[in-house]
Parts: C-alpha cells; sequence; structure tokens
C-alpha cells in the first residue's frame, strides 16, 4: 500500500504561482500524469469553509473544464460550480467550527499510469525504517525478472505501471481509474483527535462513453464506517462531476462524544500525538474503530465503479491500537506493528484487499454490466496484483483482510504448503477491537462477504526459514445470488478448477508467504492472553434493559417482492410492499440519541450482506440463536443474511444513533443488487423534526433540491415486531 499522506491545515493560502486543476488530455482522458502530480502537491487552495459567499459550499468559483464540457457534450454552462457538495443549510457541514479540520489529503480519481512516485514524501516510514529501510523486506517496491527481462525499483513508488502480473499487459486509462491513477493501491492512516479534509477531485472522462464499457464518471465517496455527520458520508446522491472537487470532513470524534467522557480525561480515548503521549477526545473509548475503507457510492453504478478502482484502505490509530507496538503505557494494546515511528508502524501490520477480478482477452480489466444478480472475476487478486507473494519475519504479524469484491463471498483458510493448517487469532471484526480474540486452530475463518473487515494475528515464528505458507479461498460460487458451499482444505489447495474439484477457478490459492529469519525482538502483545476467560482487549458497550424495552423496532426484508427486470432487488419496510431505491423516499427516521432495534430478514435463494451507514449495531439473534463468538465480542456494520454457512435469514440487532443528522442509506453490499435496486434512505432527526430534509439532486450546472416524502411508519416503525420481541 502507498500511502496517502496528510499535510497540516494551514490558515491561508497563497495563489502566488497557483496552477489550476489541469485540463483533461486529447481524447477526453484524464489529465497527464505529471500535470496531475504537480497540481495535487501544491497544497490547498481555497481554503475550506462552511460558509462560501453564503452558500456553504463553492459556486463562486467555476469548473476550470467548463469550456471543454461544453466542447464535448455540446452544453452551454456558464456557471457550473468548482464543488460538487450540495450548497444551502441542508447539506451544510454540521459542527464546523467544533471539528474543524487540522490536517488534510487531496487526491483526483483518475485513469491508470504509471507512478511518478510524487506522493514518496507523504510516507511515515520514508523507506528508511526497519523493514522499509534499505535491508528490510519492503524497501524494493517491485521486483520481477522474466527470462533476460528484469525491473528492480527501490525506496520509492516512482516507475510502478498499472499491471496485475509482470506477465500481463499494461492497463489502458479507462480500464481502471483508481485514487492519483496510480498503482499500488492507497491507504489513509488517520488518527482520533485530528479531524481531517478529505478533498477528491474527479479526473474522469467529461464523456460517460469514455470508459472502456462500463463505470460512470460522476462519483460520490463513502467511508465505511466512519462516524461522520450525513454530508461527508458519501450519500449516494451526493455525486460530483470530471472537473469538480468535494470537501468531505471525517471528524475523528468517537462515538458517544456527546454523552460519555465530556469532559475528555479517560486517557483510553483518543489518539497518538505524535511524542509518545495521547491526545484525549470526548467519547466512548469502547466504539474505538480500527480498519476501515472508503468507496465509490454512485447511485446505480456502485459495483462497476468500485470495481474499476475506486476503493481504498483505512487504518485509523488510537490509544488502544496506536501501531507501535513497544509502547507500553498499560492502555496500547500492541498489536504487531513496530517500533520506530511514535504510532503507525507498518512493518508487521499489512493490509490484504482481497477482490476477484476478470479480464478480456487483451488482458483488459472487464465487468458485466447486464449481471444484476452479480458479478463473479474468476480470478483473485490481493492488492491488485495476481498471485503475488509475501515476505515476512519469523514473527507476530497482524493482517488486516477486506473482502473488496462486488458480489463474492470468501472464506479464507491459512495453511502450508504442506496443507497443514496454520492457526490464527482474529481480534477484530468491521474495523472493532473484539473483548475477546478467537482462535481458529484449524487456520480456517468464517465467512466474509463483500465489505466485512477481519483483522486476525499469525504468529510465523513456529517455522522454519523458507516455509512457504498459503491464503486458500475455499468458498465456491455458481453466480452472483449467493455461494454454492465450501471446498475442504486439501481440495481448494491444489488447482481445484483444473482438477475437477469446483466450477469456480476463483477457489484456491491467492497469496504465497515467504518466512525469513528474524533476529529482531517481537514486542507484541499475545493474543492467546485475550481469549475468553481471560483478559479483555476492548470491552462491549452494553444496551440496558430499560433501553432495549423501550426502543423502536424497525422490519426490513430484504428480496425480489414487487421487483422489475432492471430493478428486481427490493426491501420491504415494516410490512409495507417491497420497494426499490428512491433518494427521496425516507423509510426509517430515528432521532438522535435514540436506540433501536431492527430486524433483517430475507428468503431462501439468494445472500444479501447488510450494510447499515454510520452507527455500528450489535447482534442480538441470529434465527433467534445467539451469535457466534467472532461477532458476539464485536459491533458490527456488516449483517450476512442467506442460507451459506455463518449466515442466517433473520437477524436482530440493537444500534444507537448519535452526534450527527441527516440522510444516511442501508443497502445490501452485494453492490450489484444495490445498484438494482436494494437500497433505501433513513435520516436522522431531531426530535421534534417534522418535515425531513430535501434530497440533493446534481448536475452539471450545479445542485438543486427536491422535496422529500416518507413512508407511513417511518416514525412509528413496527409496532407487531416490538409486541412479538417484548413478549419473548
Amino acid at each position: 500500500m502507498e500511502e496517502f499522506g496528510t499535510r497540516p491545515i494551514p490558515p491561508s493560502a497563497t495563489t502566488s504561482n497557483w496552477h489550476s486543476f489541469p485540463q483533461p488530455t486529447r481524447g477526453d482522458n484524464s489529465p497527464e500524469g505529471l500535470d496531475l502530480d504537480n497540481f495535487l502537491a501544491q497544497g490547498l487552495f481555497p481554503i475550506p469553509s462552511r460558509e462560501l459567499d453564503g452558500a456553504e459550499a463553492n459556486i463562486a468559483d467555476h469548473n476550470p473544464w467548463q469550456t471543454r464540457i461544453n466542447q464535448i457534450l455540446n452544453l452551454n454552462l456558464t456557471n457550473a460550480p468548482a464543488e460538487g457538495r450540495p450548497p444551502g443549510k441542508d447539506w451544510a457541514h454540521q459542527r464546523w467550527e467544533e471539528f474543524y479540520p487540522t490536517e488534510y489529503t487531496i487526491t483526483a480519481q483518475a485513469g491508470v499510469r504509471t507512478n511518478n512516485g510524487f506522493r514518496n514524501r507523504f510516507q511515515r516510514h520514508e523507506y528508511d525504517s526497519i523493514e522499509f529501510g534499505e535491508n528490510g523486506l519492503y524497501h524494493s517496491t517491485l521486483q520481477w525478472s522474466n527470462g533476460s527481462e528484469s525491473l528492480t525499483i527501490t525506496g520509492t513508488t516512482e516507475g510502478i505501471p498499472p499491471r496485475f502480473h509482470p506477465k500481463m499487459p499494461l492497463q489502458e486509462r479507462n480500464s481502471l481509474w483508481t485514487f492519483d491513477g496510480t498503482f499500488p493501491p492507497k491507504l489513509l492512516k488517520m488518527r482520533y483527535g485530528e479531524s481531517l479534509l478529505f478533498r477528491h477531485y474527479n479526473a474522469l472522462p467529461i464523456s460517460p462513453k469514455a470508459n472502456n464499457g462500463f463505470g460512470l464518471h460522476t462519483i460520490s465517496t463513502h467511508r465505511h464506517n466512519g462516524h461522520n455527520p450525513a454530508e461527508s458520508d458519501g450519500y449516494t446522491q451526493a455525486f460530483f462531476f470530471p472537473g469538480q472537487y468535494f470537501d468531505y470532513r471525517w471528524p475523528m470524534a468517537l462515538a458517544g462524544h456527546d454523552s460519555i467522557n465530556i469532559d475528555a480525561s479517560d486517557k483510553r480515548a483518543g489518539g497518538p500525538d505524535g511524542a509518545g503521549g495521547i491526545k484525549k477526545v470526548q467519547g466512548d473509548y469502547r466504539e474505538t474503530i480500527s480498519s476501515q475503507w472508503f468507496h465509490d457510492h454512485m447511485l446505480d453504478y456502485t459495483a462497476p465503479n468500485v470495481y474499476k478502482g475506486n476503493a481504498a484502505l483505512l487504518n485509523i490509530y488510537s490509544a488502544l491500537d496506536r501501531g507501535k507496538e513497544d509502547h507500553y503505557d498499560k492502555v496500547n494494546l500492541r498489536f504487531p506493528s513496530g517500533t520506530d515511528l511514535d504510532w503507525g508502524n507498518r512493518d508487521y501490520d499489512i493490509n490484504l484487499l482481497m477482490a476477484d477480478k476478470a479480464w478480456d482477452k487483451d488482458g483488459q480489466l472487464f465487468f458485466n454490466i447486464f449481471s444484476v444478480d452479480g458479478f463473479l472475476g474468476d480470478q483473485m487478486l490481493v492488492n491488485w496484483q495476481y498471485k503475488p507473494y509475501l515476505d515476512v519475519r519469523a514473527r507476530k504479524y497482524r493482517f488486516r483482510l477486506l473482502n473488496g469484491s462486488v458480489s463474492r463471498y470468501m472464506k479464507v483458510a491459512v495453511m502450508t504448503e504442506d496443507r497443514e493448517p496454520v492457526p490464527l487469532y482474529m481480534i477484530a471484526n468491521d474495523g472493532n477491537i473484539m473483548e475477546h480474540s478467537v482462535y481458529f486452530a484449524n487456520g480456517v475463518l468464517p465467512t466474509q462477504a463483500i465489505a466485512e473487515r477481519y483483522d486476525i494475528i499469525i504468529d510465523f515464528s513456529q517455522f522454519e526459514k523458507d516455509t512457504k505458507i498459503y491464503f486458500v479461498n475455499l468458498m465456491e460460487h455458481k453466480d452472483g445470488r449467493e455461494p454454492e458451499g465450501t471446498l475442504g482444505r486439501n481440495k481448494a489447495f491444489n488447482d481445484p478448477f483444473k482438477r475437477g474439484n469446483t466450477c469456480d477457478p476463483a477457489v484456491g490459492k491467492f497469496l504465497e508467504v515467504r518466512v525469513h529469519d528474524y533476529e529482531g525482538k517481537d514486542h507484541s502483545m499475545n493474543p492467546a492472553n485475550y481469549v475468553k476467560g481471560k483478559k479483555k482487549m476492548i470491552p462491549l458497550p452494553k444496551f440496558s434493559q430499560k433501553e432495549l424495552a423501550n426502543a423502536t423496532h424497525r422490519t426490513f426484508d430484504f428480496g425480489r417482492s414487487s421487483g422489475t427486470d432492471t430493478s428486481p432487488w427490493t426491501i420491504k419496510t415494516d410490512g409495507g410492499q417491497g420497494l426499490t431505491a428512491d433518494p427521496r423516499r425516507v423509510s426509517a427516521a430515528p432521532t438522535v440519541g435514540a436506540v433501536e432495534i431492527w430486524h433483517f430478514k430475507t428468503g431462501g435463494g439468494w445472500s444479501h450482506p447488510i450494510h447499515v451507514h454510520f452507527e455500528e449495531g450489535q447482534i442480538l439473534s441470529k434465527d433467534g440463536e445467539k451469535p457466534p463468538e467472532w461477532e458476539r465480542w464485536a459491533r458490527k456494520d456488516i449483517y450476512r443474511l442467506g442460507d451459506e454457512v455463518n449466515s442466517s435469514r433473520e437477524i436482530t440487532i440493537a444500534i444507537r444513533f448519535r452526534e450527527f443528522m441527516g440522510s444516511y442509506v442501508k443497502h445490501c453490499h452485494n453492490t450489484q443488487h444495490e445498484d438494482h435496486a436494494q437500497l433505501l434512505r433513513w435520516d436522522i432527526e431531531n426530535p421534534n423534526q417534522a418535515i425531513p430534509i430535501r434530497s440533493p439532486m446534481p448536475s452539471w450546472e450545479g445542485v438543486k433540491y427536491v422535496d422529500s416524502f416518507t413512508l407511513p411508519t417511518y416514525k412509528t416503525g413496527d409496532e407487531d415486531a416490538k409486541e412479538d420481541f417484548n413478549d419473548d
């Protein structure tokens, strides 16, 4: 992963010698790579503000691509705004001064090109510390040979091409649209207590036809599952256009900020201050989140846009999860990471973005836009690489596993080249550090749905030098509606597709790990000390019996009721008819501070990983039974509905709404289901609010609003479900 890096927000900006957002190249492509790098490296202009000329968004400056847009699309724009953020009070930044951004990152979504290394100076390790140093495992950022041809790049990302594999062709500019338009994939590192401005430019082609067959050039960036105000959540209807930017402000506040630890005295609630201490913040330390990601959430086009490259990883560092394993302050949990930096060491903390992909006969990325049940790639990639290997030391490692597919479920096993299981511990689920670690002696993780994150610890000190270890996918698909089942470890290990054990070529080995000697000292914690019955990592926050008894109940049934051929996937709410997506419709409106109980249901024949934006919930029951311990010890933001192993047809969760208000969504994270059209809007409102906020309607000429409307039960919920729950 290449770090985005962050910079302090300047008190003011200079416009001398300022280069404006570079123009598209001939042929309606993204700007030239060097021009884009020079622009992104300049700094921040204009300085962000809640109010700009009274509009709460920058509509005073014009889209710098306006002339080219008029030429290519035969329009007559005169006042196309520079910023795509909706203006007006409905979508203004909430609590702006209280959470004024202290740091910022700038990036642009662009067609792929060779990396010029402009982010080298933003890598906190500077390619000069421990495993990133000259004698470390990761100082070489690219190394391969093919006969007499070889290439080695050390201490920089300059020269890294957009390839899936050294023997595969370069990807064309409109085959992939990535952050900065470059490989490696990107990682953002943030800390609690350091509010961040994420300025995202759209450098995609002006014409929607310039996409190599799939993907849409309008985007919306969702930080999954950030505790963010609605206007910075990446709402599906708050998208922006080529030439524009969008200022997302991510407060980095703990949930419970307004009600728990309001004097910020608890040293467990906070983030690293960069000097060995903790910057304490308000809020509930039990709500600390560690592993997230962010991705596109464009209405009806989330699947192709994410698949095409609009996905990046996010590590959050805290007093509890500092990313410095030798920091002994009785707060830091000392997960495997490294020791050189005050926070955020990545020497032994590895992000793995797992996703299935397909390519055409020319080796270019391919996607089937007509697959409404779910698109499956036929090959597994890790961090956008096909069949890669990873060098590790003989010591403990933390792996942050993300299923970044659009429709594929996975079941990951870890085993040696002799097919012996590699034991592991799960320490976090959906980015939430668990109350207790969970031991998997057989090295097989639970089913991992789309967008689920599992953080695990593996101890490689038990293996000899040069041992090869493999990550293997056991879960088979025949189509995108649901998984078919799982193969045994032995069947899945050695080319199961060629041996006739499966029809799915994405089953099998997808990452090789090679063990090297370790001469240092492993300071990291022992996860065996935190299993059930021993110490706790982060205690699970509780709901009182009174809160559960008085909670509003809502029922959501995910299936195909009342669907159409083009939008077959629907959601029934509180016993009503099945409805497809409509960003104007408010299906539920909990009040800020409320506790609610939500019931998710589905029938047979398909699987739905349900994602609720903004707040994590706690699973109360799955098919009437208690959840397994890897879900019992953690809060969740993905809930697996279906018949496959580790899933359920009915899931009941408790959830609490705090700090911010506005429009959010809930949807199936099989993003082909989401796009066709299993998504609904829900709002967090003031207790006495009678009229829902308006729905934004973006266009090249700016964002206008239309009135919203509501379901009859959007306030009351499902009274029958409440009565049944309290009777039980």
